[in-house]
């Protein structure tokens, strides 16, 4: 019976490690196939080249951001107003549609749509508008609505009710 248990002690530890060295064999082959596609390299593919959209520059007029930019098939916009010349319209309503047409417009820039979007903030000065912009904003979609956010600010530039930004990934 002594005998016996030092043999029935081994087994388990061979199997631990059989079991430990198949496991090192798939993440040496998972980390291999990752240096091919240049991941731990840093190298960036063409998918994932950036675009511009209205891009500025350092040495560009206008304020130091770009509208949006599109990393392979997300687009990451910056935030748009609804104000028109500096001025804001008249209703809550009228400047929800406006800011909301305003990110159409960018995501149709590079082919999307707000049924692409994936995530949305809204920027608001305060929150007494909140049902007359979700009144509006439920018009833009045809499918599921995105993750969002609707944040009550104190001020916003050139005396804007709603700042929105967000990311799509084209479908």
């Amino acid at each position: 019976m002594l005998l016996r248990r030092p043999v029935l002690l081994r087994r388990p530890v061979l199997l631990r490690r059989s079991m430990l060295l198949r496991r090192s064999v798939i993440l040496l082959g998972l980390a291999i196939g990752l240096l091919g596609q240049g991941l731990f390299a840093g190298e960036v593919s063409a998918q994932d080249a950036r675009q511009y959209v209205n891009p500025r520059t350092p040495s560009s007029e206008g304020p130091p951001f770009s509208d949006a930019v599109l990393v392979g098939n997300t687009l990451y916009l910056s935030g748009f107003l609804g104000v028109t010349a500096g001025q804001a319209p008249v209703s809550a309503e009228e400047e929800a549609r406006a800011v909301l047409n305003n990110m159409r417009s960018r995501l149709g820039q590079v082919g999307m749509t707000m049924d692409d979007l994936v995530s949305v903030q809204v920027y608001a000065l305060g929150t007494g508008d909140y049902a007359v912009f979700n009144e509006v904003y439920r018009a833009f979609f045809i499918q599921e609505f995105p993750a969002r956010a609707f944040v009550g600010v104190a001020a916003l530039v050139n005396g804007a009710r709603f700042e929105v930004g967000g990311i799509a990934i084209r479908r």
